[in-house]
C-alpha cells in the first residue's frame, strides 16, 4: 500500500512540475513547518507557480484528478486556524509577487498576491502613501494571505479592517478557471461581495492571485500615550476616549501581564496613538494625558525611535510567544467588557473600539473557561496557533452562531469536489 501511495505522490509532483518546472516544485522535508498545518498523510510536493497562467493550470490539474489543495503565501499562517486534512499538493503564490499598478494619484495599488507586505510599504513609502493595515508578521505575510486570513491589528481604530481596505481581487476558482471581482474603485453590484467573501476565507473559496488596495498619504507626525494603572480607572479613561473627539489611528486596551513584560509599569494598560499634522499630535495627547491624571493613572507619552520600538515590542508580544506550547487565540467581545476579560488571562490585548483582540493562554482547560467567557458576554474565542495535539483535541473555530449550514452552501458553490483547504475553516470547511 506504501508503495502505491509513493507511486501517486511522485506522479502527481511529476504533473505539477512539468506546468511549473522542477525548480519550482519542493518536496515537504525541505519545508518541514508546513507539515504543522497538516492533518493525515504529508503533501506529495510544494509547487510555486511563477505566472497567474501557471496557477490556474496548476489548479485545474488538482480539479480533474480530485487532488486537494492547501493555497499559501510564505506560509507564515498555515499555522493559523484548523489543520487541513489529507492534503495532495501545496500551492505557494510566494513568487507570484510583482507590482501591477500604483495609481498614485487615485490612491489605489494594484499587486500580485505573493508580494511580501514589507516590500509593498517600501514601494508606497517612496510616493509618501502606505497600506493601513498592521499584520502579525510584517517581515513575512504576503498580501494574499493577509486578505485569507482577513489579518490586521491595531490600525483597525482608524482604518477599519482588511475588507474595508480592498477594492478588487483576482483568483483562481477551484476548477482552474481566472474569475475577478471589483476593481479600481468602489462600486454596488448585485450578488455577491466578493472581496468580502474572499476577505477570511483561509484559502476555502479560490486562490487569490492579484489584489487592489486603497492606500493613505504617510502622516506628517505621530506620538503614543500610555496609561496605567487600575483596572476601573483604565475602564474609565477607555470609555473617555470612545466618547471623546479624540482620533486615535491605534488604541488597544492591555492585559497586566502584557503592561509588565514591555517594562511599561503596574496594572492594566491603554495605548493610544495619534497621527496627524504636529499641532494636532500634540494636543490629542496631551489631552489624552489629562484624562489619565483625573483617573489617577501614570501617563507617559512616546515619540520618533522610542514609539516604533514599543508598537514593535507589542506585537512581538502578542504575536511570537516566548514558550512555544502556548495556545494564541482571538477573541471578539463587547468592547465595554474588555478590562474584565482580559483581568482573567496572561498576555492580552483587545482594540478599544472594535472589542477585537488576541489573548495567549496555557492549555486546553484556560480555553475552555475563556471561551466560556467570551460567549456569556456575547463574544467568541477562536484558537489562532497552537500546537497540533491541541488543535486535534479541541473545536478551533468554536463558533456557535446559525449560519453554518448558509457557510456549506457557499462552499459548495464555489468548490463543489472540496478540494480547497478541506477543514481549515469553520464546521470542517
Amino acid at each position: 500500500m506504501s508503495g502505491l501511495k509513493n507511486k501517486l505522490m511522485t506522479a502527481i509532483a511529476s504533473t505539477l512540475a512539468s506546468i511549473v518546472g522542477a525548480e519550482n516544485t519542493v518536496y515537504p522535508e525541505d519545508r518541514p513547518q508546513i507539515l504543522q498545518a497538516i492533518a493525515g498523510k504529508p503533501p506529495s510536493c510544494i509547487v510555486y507557480p511563477q505566472t497567474q497562467a501557471q496557477l490556474a493550470a496548476v489548479i485545474a490539474a488538482a480539479y480533474s484528478h480530485n487532488w486537494r489543495v492547501l493555497p499559501c503565501g510564505s506560509g507564515s499562517k498555515l499555522n493559523w486556524g484548523g489543520l487541513a486534512q489529507d492534503i495532495d499538493v501545496v500551492v505557494s503564490t510566494e513568487r507570484l509577487n510583482q507590482l501591477i499598478e500604483h495609481a498614485v494619484g487615485d490612491l489605489t495599488v494594484t499587486i500580485e498576491a505573493g508580494m511580501k507586505f514589507d516590500h509593498l510599504q517600501q514601494i508606497l513609502a517612496d510616493s509618501r502613501q502606505f497600506l493601513a493595515l498592521d499584520p502579525s508578521t510584517p517581515e513575512l505575510a504576503t498580501v494574499g494571505g493577509i486578505v485569507a486570513t482577513a489579518d490586521t491589528n491595531s490600525l483597525r481604530q482608524r482604518y477599519g479592517s482588511v475588507r474595508d481596505q480592498l477594492l478588487g481581487i483576482t483568483f483562481i476558482r477551484a476548477d482552474g478557471q481566472i474569475a475577478k471581482a471589483g476593481g479600481r474603485v468602489v462600486k454596488n453590484v448585485a450578488g455577491y461581495d466578493l472581496m468580502k467573501l474572499f476577505t477570511g476565507s483561509y484559502g476555502t473559496l479560490g486562490i487569490i492571485s492579484q489584489v487592489t488596495f486603497r492606500v493613505y498619504p504617510l502622516q506628517e507626525a505621530s506620538g503614543t500615550v500610555v496609561l496605567t494603572g487600575k483596572a476601573e480607572a483604565i475602564s474609565q479613561a477607555a470609555n473617555t476616549l470612545r466618547g471623546s473627539a479624540l482620533t486615535p489611528t491605534q488604541a488597544d486596551l492591555l492585559s497586566m501581564q502584557l503592561v509588565s513584560s514591555l517594562g511599561l509599569g503596574g496594572g492594566v494598560g491603554l495605548i493610544a496613538r495619534f497621527q496627524s499634522i504636529h499641532e494636532s499630535v500634540k494636543e490629542q495627547s496631551h489631552r489624552m494625558l489629562e484624562v489619565g491624571q483625573t483617573l489617577g493613572l501614570e501617563g507617559a507619552v512616546y515619540s520618533g525611535a522610542d514609539e516604533d520600538s514599543l508598537w514593535q515590542r507589542l506585537q512581538e508580544q502578542i504575536h511570537t510567544p516566548a514558550v512555544e506550547s502556548t495556545i494564541t487565540c482571538k477573541i471578539g467581545i463587547l468592547p465595554t467588557a474588555a478590562v474584565e476579560v482580559l483581568a482573567k488571562v496572561g498576555i492580552g490585548l483587545v482594540h478599544l473600539s472594535s472589542g477585537l483582540g488576541v489573548v495567549q493562554v496555557q492549555d486546553k482547560n484556560q480555553v475552555a473557561k475563556v471561551r466560556s467567557l467570551c460567549q456569556s458576554r456575547n463574544g467568541f474565542l477562536t484558537i489562532i496557533k497552537a500546537p497540533v495535539a491541541v488543535k486535534q483535541q479541541l473545536d478551533v473555530w468554536g463558533y456557535a452562531g446559525n449560519a453554518l449550514p448558509l457557510m456549506r452552501r457557499i462552499k459548495a458553490q464555489f468548490d463543489s469536489k472540496n478540494i480547497l483547504s478541506p477543514g481549515r475553516f469553520v464546521g470542517g470547511i
